[in-house]
Formats: C-alpha cells, sequence, structure tokens
C-alpha cells in the first residue's frame, strides 16, 4: 500500500480512488488491537485527474459515512507502518527514567509504586520459554513465534503477539539517549533471560544502565521501593559480558530453560512431564478415584505444588502433549484451559 506523510498525518492510498488519512495523536505504539481507537481517522476521495503523491487533505472534503476492509494481515503491515512513522518522528518523553521490567503485570505494578514523572516498560513474553534463537533479528522472531504460535495456547491473536513484540523491541531500542535506565531482575530464568536480551538490545546506547537486583523475591509481590536496593551502575565489561552471554543463548533453539548454580540452563521440553503425572495421580489419590479434572483447575494445583513451576502456558502445552502421547485422557476439546478435562489413563488388561 502506497504512503505519504505529512506529520501528523499518514496517507494511505486504500484503492485507486480512495486515501484514507490517518492522525498520529500520541506517541504510543499501537496494536491491531487499537488500531482504530489510537489516533484519528478520516477518507477522501481522489479524483481520477488528480495523483496521490501530490493530495492533502487539507483541500478536499471528508467523506461521510465511510468504511474500509482489510484482511487482517494487511491491517497488521498497516499497523506496522504507522508504527516506523512515529518511531521516525518520537519525541523526548518527560520522564526522569526508564524502568524496564519482564511482564506487562509487573510493569503495571511498578508504574502504581514510582512517583512521577515515570516511564515503565513491560517486555511482553516470558523468555525461559520457547526459543531465543536469533531473536534480537527479524528471522529468530519469526522462528520464535511459529514455535509459540503451534504449541502455546495463550488465547492471543497471533498478529497481536508479534505486534507487540516489535513494539516493545521499538520502545527499548528508541528509549532517549539522556535518560538513565534501570532494568529489574531477579534470580529466576524470565527476568535473567529477559536482562540479557535487554541489554543486548541497548549495545549501541550511551545511557547509563542501572540493574537492580531483586534476588529471590516473586515478581509480582516484589518491593518496588528503588531505596531498598543496591542500585549497581553497568561497566562496559560487565555490558559485554552480558551480550556474549546473550550471544550464546541466542545459538541455542531449547524451547525451556531453568536458573540454576547463577547461570541460565537450557533443558529438554519434556523436563516438568514426570512432576506433572505424579501431581496429577496425588490429586486423583485424594480424590479417591480417577475422575477428570478441569485442566485450569489442574494448572493451579500444578503452580502451588511444583518448586519452581514454568509459565502456565507452558505447563498446559506439557499436558495437551501428555494427552497426545497416550499418559492422559481427555473430556472435552483442548481449544483453552478452560474447555477441556484430564485424567491419568486407565490400565486396561486383556482378559
Amino acid at each position: 500500500m502506497e504512503t505519504i506523510t505529512h506529520y501528523p498525518y499518514i496517507y494511505f492510498l486504500y484503492k485507486p480512488n480512495q486515501v484514507l488519512v490517518y492522525k498520529i495523536q500520541t506517541f504510543e505504539y499501537i496494536s491491531l488491537a487499537d488500531v482504530m481507537e489510537k489516533g484519528e481517522w478520516s477518507s477522501y476521495a481522489l479524483q481520477p485527474s488528480e495523483s496521490f503523491t501530490a493530495f492533502h487533505h487539507e483541500q478536499h472534503q471528508p467523506q461521510e459515512g465511510w468504511t474500509f476492509w482489510m484482511e487482517q494481515e494487511q491491517l497488521y503491515l498497516l499497523v506496522e507502518m504507522i508504527n516506523d512513522y512515529i518511531q521516525q518522528v518520537m519525541i523526548t518523553t518527560t520522564a526522569q527514567a526508564v524502568h524496564i521490567v519482564c511482564s506487562e503485570a509487573v510493569a503495571g505494578s511498578l508504574r502504581g509504586a514510582l512517583a512521577p514523572p515515570k516511564y515503565v516498560i513491560g517486555f511482553p513474553e516470558d523468555l525461559s520459554i520457547g526459543p531465543l534463537w536469533k531473536l534480537d533479528e527479524e528471522r529468530g522472531q519469526v522462528f520464535r513465534h511459529e514455535w509459540l504460535r503451534e504449541n502455546i495456547n495463550d488465547g492471543l491473536d497471533d498478529f497481536v503477539n508479534d505486534n507487540h513484540l516489535k513494539n516493545t523491541i521499538r520502545e527499548i531500542q528508541d528509549i532517549p539517549s539522556h535518560l538513565p535506565i534501570y532494568i529489574w531482575y531477579g534470580h529466576n530464568a524470565e527476568e535473567q533471560c529477559g536482562l540479557r536480551f535487554f541489554l543486548c538490545l541497548l549495545r549501541d546506547k550511551s545511557n547509563d544502565i542501572i540493574l537492580i537486583n531483586t534476588g529471590e523475591q516473586n515478581a509480582i509481590n516484589r518491593q518496588w521501593d528503588i531505596a531498598l536496593y543496591d542500585k549497581k551502575p553497568l561497566t562496559t565489561k560487565e555490558h559485554l559480558m552480558f551480550q556474549q552471554q546473550w550471544q550464546d543463548l541466542a545459538q541455542t533453539k531449547d524451547v525451556c530453560r531453568l536458573w540454576r548454580h547463577q547461570r541460565i540452563q537450557g533443558v529438554s521440553e519434556n523436563h516438568y512431564d514426570s512432576v506433572i503425572i505424579s501431581i496429577l495421580g496425588q490429586l486423583h489419590h485424594e480424590q479417591g478415584s480417577i475422575d477428570f479434572i478441569q485442566t485450569g483447575v489442574f494448572l493451579s494445583e500444578l503452580l502451588v505444588r511444583m518448586e519452581e513451576p514454568p509459565n502456565i502456558f507452558f505447563l498446559e502445552y506439557r499436558v495437551r502433549t501428555l494427552v497426545y502421547s497416550g499418559e492422559f485422557e481427555l473430556k472435552g476439546i483442548p481449544k483453552s484451559m478452560r474447555h477441556y478435562q484430564v485424567r491419568l489413563r486407565q490400565k486396561t488388561s486383556l482378559a
């Protein structure tokens, strides 16, 4: 689709005789979910004798009662074009520092705790699961999302997930050079992987980078008072060390990682299967019978009973895999953890 930019407007040649005009109203990146809500849309007729390159909407009357329809993939590309332009004209934030954390839920907690002005970036994906191969490159992002699409059932649209990741990478790379950057992390695989990925994305930045190690605290229930922690400025040597560690991770195709002995350790994707089977057996024993258990309830029990549980959607993936392999029986349709039940497959014998 042909485009022309006249800040704060972007023109899209939607049809040979129709121009869509998008007005940027905020410097927040948009997603598929809010493309029609953030910004202002209007439509104009392009006269047969008029060139698109010479079009200026101020010289035309907007159409009334107009509509447009696009395939999701086309809409995704349109969103990418808008975000690319927002990136080009991004103004300096009024914040005094930038804080980066793993997960948007954690980012919400931190935003509530910090005094304004505040600028918090929450990374939308759990990097303890799924491939990390070449993730700092487009091909690696495609590779990762193919695996997630085929295996992880989080209920979100594929294009939304992909768009969200790219927006967050943009947001990190677009941090103004004069702002100090605080990266919060703890002793868990998700945040240790995230730390190394963030520092890879920031490899060409001259900002002061401060690491805040929150230790063994659970991320959601973490104490967010920055005065409680040692604020360790990152040295050039340390930054290079973390970058090399990321490069090592980015050569692997593991889909599950643990934090063990102060290092990130890749394990086989069936690493948790024996524990999952054992806990389902425990639940049957407590039931007094081998009845079907709603998968969402079972996953909640796994999170409580496992010593260091992984991402809940990874657990659900392994439960489905155990169904497919014949270890578990299935009742319902596994389109989400709420829609099916499982139990241990009962042994049968030939009379």
